[in-house]
């Protein structure tokens, strides 16, 4: 390297270092200042405590309801409370329920033992799930014993309702449309069937008949 260019590069230095101010001069920046009071000590973060009680347990075989849940994960701990979602209609398992422990502690360690554990050829979920997600209804009629509804009794009801003259009337003719419906799609199909005639529809009433008080 010549004179001339360790001199150039002697005024890059100067002028680059120009630029930046000393710590001890009286324009430097407010971060750089020294703290008063000597030095302070920083506080150590402690660990956030995991206070999650409620577990999601997805893929719940059949016949493991609730009864069999509570005796099976009590071995864990207190259990405060559980419920499997079920059908409204029918009252069967949705195959996934919710379990809540006392002990946010004993919740970890079932989390970390039954996730994917095998049990009647399922593999179980189970999940943590943090208390700001815990819905505010989720355990609203949690040890309510579901009771399916009959539909059987209350078609039956229905059906052998007492009915007025008018209405018996009206069922009747429902029952023809019903049937002339039907005759006509099995001759467009080009079948040769005779449908049986329909017994009772040229009665004027059924046994059990309400007449209208005059």
């Amino acid at each position: 390297m010549g004179a001339k260019a360790r001199k150039a590069s002697k005024k890059a230095i100067k002028k680059a270092s120009s630029q930046f101010p000393n710590s001890d001069s009286k324009t430097a920046s407010a971060d750089f200042l020294p703290l008063e009071g000597g030095p302070r000590e920083i506080p150590e973060t402690k660990p956030l405590q995991k206070n999650a009680t409620v577990l999601y347990v997805g893929r719940i075989p059949h016949g493991f309801y609730e009864i069999e849940m509570e005796a099976y994960f009590q071995q864990f701990g207190a259990i405060k409370r559980l419920r499997i979602a079920r059908n409204k209609k029918t009252g069967r398992s949705k195959h996934f329920g919710f379990i809540e422990f006392e002990n946010p502690q004993v919740a970890e360690v079932v989390a970390d033992c039954m996730h994917n554990y095998l049990l009647f050829e399922h593999l179980l979920q189970v999940h943590l799930i943090p208390p700001e997600h815990v819905h505010p209804k989720l355990w609203r009629g949690f040890n309510y014993k579901f009771k399916p509804v009959d539909y059987v009794q209350i078609e039956r009801k229905q059906h052998n309702k007492v009915r007025t003259l008018e209405e018996h009337k009206k069922l009747v003719e429902k029952i023809i449309k019903r049937d002339t419906k039907r005759r006509k799609r099995i001759e467009a199909a080009g079948i040769d069937y005779e449908c049986p005639e329909i017994v009772g529809s040229g009665q004027s009433a059924p046994k059990k008949i309400k007449f209208d008080e005059d």
